[in-house]
C-alpha cells in the first residue's frame, strides 16, 4: 500500500466460477489422515499448499509489526507479555503470524527498545532483537502457530520502492534472507519468507532491467533462500504497475501470466498481493457506480486469476481498514466473500494475513484496541468465515509420531498444578495469567482451573480458555488447542479484570 499515507508510527511507536480441484498425488495415508493438518514443512501443488503429509492447509493469520521500526521489536511489548499476545492471537482463531522486519535487526548487537520487563517479558531481558525473534518463534511453535518472516524494509528509516537502497545494497538483502533461512532451518514453525514488502514504481515486472525488474530479483533472492533451506516457501509480492495499469503497492501480479517467477526448487512458490480500502487511499474502483459488485473483476485481473487458473497459491499478505467509512465496510465484506469461506471451500481457498494485530497502524487500526488488550470484535467478526483450523504444536519435523507429543500413552493418574500471576495492575483494572502444568506422569486430555477472589473482581475478557464466573468464583476450561499436555508440559491462559487485582488467590486444577 501507499506507505506515504500509512502508519503514523514515529512518536507513536515509543509510547466464483472456480472449480474445486482435487489434490494431486493420491489420498494421504491413514496415519496422515488422523493427524492434524499442518505438520512439518510445506510445499505447493497447483493453487494449494500442502503439509509434509500432503494434507492441504490454509494460512489464515495476522500481521504483528514493530521489528521493522526503530523499536526493533514487535510493538505492544511495552504493555503486554509476548507470550500472552501470541496465546491471544491463537485463541482468536488465527493460525499464522506474518512478522515484518528490517535488515537492521540482523546487525550484530541490535537491541530492542520499549520493552517492559515489569512482571512481563522477563525472559527477554538482555536479549538482542534477533534473540527476541527466536523466543517468539519458539513460543509460537509450541502454540501451533506458523510464522512467515517479511523483509519489510531495508532499514528502520522507512519503506523502499526497490529491494535495495543506496545504503543497503542487494547483496545485503540476499545475505540477510540467507541468514534467516539458515537460522531457522529444521524449525518448521517458520514456513516461509516474504522476500520484500510492496515493491512499487519504478519497480517493474518482466522488463528485463536487472536494476528494476522485481521478477528477476525475486528469482535471485528466492534461489538463495532455497539454497540455504530448500524446504521453505518463497513468497513473492507483486509490483505497483504493469503495462500501464497501476494499483496498490505490491498488489499487481498481472505480469505473472507472461513472466512467471522461476525457482530452482519446484513447488515452493507462493504469490502474494496486498489490497486496501479508502482509509489507506482512494482508487478509481471505489467510485464505480457498480461498487462493490465490480471488485471481483478487479481482483481477478490483478491477482485472483493466478489462483483460478491453478497456476500457484495466492496469499493476500496484507489487507485492512479502519472500518469507519461505509464504503470500507462494503469492501471488506466483498473481499472476505471473494477469499472463499472455509466452511464451503475448505483449504481450497486464498490464503491471508490481516493487517494488523497492532492498534497503532495509523490508517487501518488493528484487531486490538488502543489498550493493547481488548479485541475489536466487529473487525475480527468480519474474518470469522475465512479463519481456518490451527496446526499441531511443535516446530521440529512436525511428525505426529514424535516422542513427547501430547497424547503419548502413559500410566498413572492425570494431575495438574496451576500458578496465578498478576502481570499488571493499574488500580481500576488488571491483567493476570494462570500457568497450568501437567504435574503427573501421563498425558492430559483436558484441564480446568478454579479460584475464588476475596474481593469484587470480575473477569472482563479471557484468552486461551473459556470461563464462567459465579460471584467471586471463576472456573476456566482449556481452549480446544491447549487441553492436551504431555507430562511436564504447560499452557497459559490470560485475562483482564476489574477493579484492581487485589490479593493472589489459590488455584485448584483438575485434569482428565
Amino acid at each position: 500500500m501507499f506507505r506515504s499515507l500509512r502508519r503514523t508510527l514515529g512518536a507513536l511507536c515509543a509510547a466464483a466460477a472456480v472449480l474445486v480441484l482435487p489434490l494431486a498425488g493420491g489420498a494421504p495415508s491413514a496415519a496422515a489422515a488422523e493427524a492434524a493438518a499442518g505438520a512439518g514443512y510445506w510445499h505447493t501443488n497447483g493453487r494449494q499448499i500442502l503439509d509434509a503429509n500432503n494434507q492441504s492447509v490454509r494460512i489464515a493469520g495476522i500481521n504483528w509489526f514493530g521489528f521493522e521500526t526503530a523499536n526493533h521489536v514487535p510493538h505492544g511489548l511495552w504493555s503486554r507479555d509476548y507470550k500472552s499476545m501470541i496465546d491471544q492471537i491463537k485463541s482468536l482463531g488465527y493460525n499464522t503470524l506474518r512478522i515484518p522486519y528490517s535488515d537492521d535487526i540482523l546487525k550484530p548487537g541490535t537491541m530492542p527498545d520499549s520493552l517492559n520487563f515489569d512482571g512481563k517479558n522477563t525472559d527477554l531481558r538482555g536479549l538482542t532483537s534477533l534473540q527476541v525473534l527466536d523466543k517468539m518463534v519458539t513460543h509460537a511453535g509450541r502454540s501451533g502457530l506458523k510464522i512467515i518472516l517479511d523483509r519489510h524494509r531495508p532499514d528502520s528509516a522507512g519503506q523502499s520502492a526497490l529491494w535495495y537502497t543506496s545504503t543497503v545494497p542487494e547483496s545485503t538483502w540476499i545475505a540477510g534472507l540467507k541468514a534467516l533461512a539458515t537460522r531457522y532451518k529444521g524449525d518448521s514453525t517458520v514456513i516461509g519468507i516474504d522476500l520484500h514488502n510492496e515493491p512499487h514504481d519504478p519497480a517493474c515486472w518482466g522488463c528485463g532491467d536487472t536494476s528494476k525488474d522485481w521478477r528477476l530479483a525475486a528469482e535471485r533472492a528466492g534461489n538463495a533462500v532455497l539454497a540455504a533451506n530448500p524446504d521453505l516457501l518463497v513468497l513473492v509480492e507483486g509490483v505497483q504497475s504493469y503495462n500501464g495499469v497501476s494499483g496498490w503497492w505490491g498488489g499487481n501480479l498481472m505480469g505473472v501470466a507472461d513472466h512467471p517467477v522461476r525457482l530452482d526448487v519446484p513447488n515452493r512458490l507462493v504469490y502474494s498481493a496486498h489490497d486496501y480500502a479508502t482509509s489507506v487511499a482512494q482508487q478509481s474502483w471505489f467510485s464505480d457506480p457498480n461498487f462493490p459488485n465490480n471488485m471481483p473483476g478487479i481482483w481477478d485481473r490483478y491477482w485472483g486469476y493466478i489462483f483460478k487458473q491453478n497456476i500457484a497459491p495466492v496469499w493476500v499478505g496484507e489487507f485492512g481498514t479502519t472500518l469507519q467509512a461505509t464504503v470500507d465496510q462494503r469492501w471488506l465484506a466483498a473481499l472476505v466473500t471473494y477469499l472463499r469461506s472455509t466452511s464451503t471451500y475448505g483449504n481450497d481457498s486464498f490464503h491471508w494475513t490481516f493487517w494488523s494485530w497492532n492498534p497503532n497502524s495509523g490508517d487501518t487500526g488493528g484487531i486490538l484496541k488502543d489498550d493493547w488488550q481488548t479485541v475489536d470484535t466487529v473487525k475480527d467478526g468480519y474474518l470469522t468465515s475465512i479463519k481456518a483450523p490451527g496446526f499441531p504444536p511443535g516446530g521440529g519435523s512436525g511428525d505426529p509420531g514424535d516422542p513427547g507429543d501430547p497424547g503419548d500413552p502413559g500410566g498413572g493418574t492425570p494431575a495438574c498444578a496451576a500458578v496465578y500471576t498478576v502481570s499488571s495492575d493499574w488500580g481500576g483494572g488488571f491483567n493476570a495469567e494462570v500457568k497450568v502444568t501437567n504435574s503427573g506422569t501421563t498425558a492430559l486430555k483436558s484441564w480446568k482451573v478454579t479460584w475464588t477472589w476475596s474481593g469484587s473482581q470480575k473477569v472482563t475478557n479471557m484468552w486461551n480458555a473459556s470461563y464462567t464466573q459465579s460471584g467471586a468464583t471463576v472456573t476456566a476450561t482449556n481452549a480446544a488447542h491447549n487441553g492436551a499436555l504431555a507430562a511436564g508440559a504447560s499452557a497459559t491462559l490470560g485475562f483482564g479484570g476489574t477493579p484492581g487485582g487485589g490479593g493472589v488467590p489459590s488455584v485448584s486444577c483438575t485434569a482428565t
